[in-house]
């Protein structure tokens, strides 16, 4: 998805150019368990929209989910390129 690579790439501008009032910024500034801890609450949200079966919360909290996995994953250098590497190996 394009759309995943464009946000990564505006993720890791952030963090190379921080920009005043940026809340990516702020997840870098936190460091590694507040973004670990956002994904975390992203990941519980996107399971009760599930259960609840709120098909547009859903979709938003996904949106969401996937956003702070992308800063996770720029934060400890993990790029697209590595996980679709890994998805790969594991197609049998």
């Amino acid at each position: 998805m394009d759309i995943m690579r464009e946000l990564y790439s505006v993720i890791l501008d952030r963090k190379e150019h921080p920009v005043e009032g940026s809340y990516t910024n702020y997840l870098f500034d936190k460091g590694t368990d507040k973004i670990s801890k956002k994904l975390g609450e992203e990941a519980v949200e996107v399971v009760i929209a599930a259960s609840q079966r709120d098909r547009k919360a859903t979709i938003q909290e996904i949106a969401d989910l996937e956003y702070h996995l992308l800063v996770l994953m720029a934060d400890r250098g993990i790029t697209l390129d590595d996980i679709e590497a890994e998805l790969r190996s594991r197609r049998g």
